[in-house]
């Protein structure tokens, strides 16, 4: 059975700042609904199967590849996964951690 999934408000942002960015750049809305299609269906994936994600050295904390993007995520109130972020890969690596940490 599916765990119920919560979007956190900065992961909300995240989606919302990379669709408006690729919505300029490429003057379209496109590319960015097939993007959200993606990050919906690793949703559902990762509601079903939770431990999916790569653990990562935050404990509870899992990520999940979704072409250039990491979806992060953790269990909580054994039948809820919370995302947390969806991050870019292309960006600087120091800048994740440190934004994790906040």
């Amino acid at each position: 059975m599916a765990k119920k999934l919560v979007w956190s408000y900065r992961a909300q942002s995240d989606r919302k700042e990379i669709f408006q960015y690729w919505n300029k750049r490429n003057k379209s809305k496109t590319y960015s609904r097939k993007l959200n299609a993606l990050f919906n269906e690793a949703a559902v994936l990762i509601a079903k199967y939770p431990e999916l994600g790569t653990l990562t050295d935050e404990g509870r904390i899992r990520v999940k590849v979704v072409n250039d993007y990491l979806m992060f995520y953790e269990e909580f109130e054994k039948e809820k996964i919370l995302i947390l972020t969806i991050w870019d890969c292309r960006r600087d690596p120091d800048e994740l951690e440190r934004s994790l940490r906040k």
